[in-house]
């Protein structure tokens, strides 16, 4: 993996905070491989978490941004994958805790919630955050291996 390359994504209602994001991130020196979309013509989120998912799991990158209107939607649908840790970010605050308590290694952002200025903030403070280890190694590892849940044992009456 190499730390340099961040993968962006993001459905029609992202494009344009994509396209902005991707320029920047050009801008600081990062590369960027840009897994779509590649126009505001509508598109389904989820094709583009999957994208994301892949480009983590073969170590073509350790980061990446994603975007859809909300941020909702492409967030839940990358979460599917346990070795994707992506937290929706609507602030500064939540983009450097999602780093620094819980190792995400996806930052999910609303183009139709948040401004081009604080998104490129958000991204900025992910990018620049360390996961702070101790405490939280336990909390993420339950996140990546989740417990198996019991069954419920229904009783019935006869």
């Amino acid at each position: 993996m190499t730390s340099d390359v961040i993968a962006i994504a993001s459905d029609h209602a992202g494009f344009a905070l994509k396209s902005d994001l991707a320029d920047y991130l050009r801008g600081k020196g990062l590369e960027v491989l840009d897994l779509g979309t590649d126009g505001p013509d509508s598109v389904d989120y989820p094709d583009f978490a999957v994208a994301m998912a892949r480009c983590l799991s073969d170590g073509a990158v350790a980061r990446g941004v994603l975007i859809c209107g909300t941020g909702l939607g492409i967030s839940i649908a990358a979460n599917r994958y346990p070795w994707v840790r992506a937290a929706l970010c609507h602030d500064v605050t939540t983009a450097r805790l999602s780093r620094q308590h819980n190792d995400a290694n996806v930052i999910a952002l609303g183009g139709r919630l948040i401004g081009v200025e604080l998104a490129r903030e958000c991204v900025d403070a992910f990018l620049s955050t360390d996961f702070g280890g101790d405490r939280h190694v336990r909390r993420v590892g339950k996140l990546t291996s989740p417990p198996e849940i019991a069954p419920t044992v229904l009783e019935t009456t006869d």
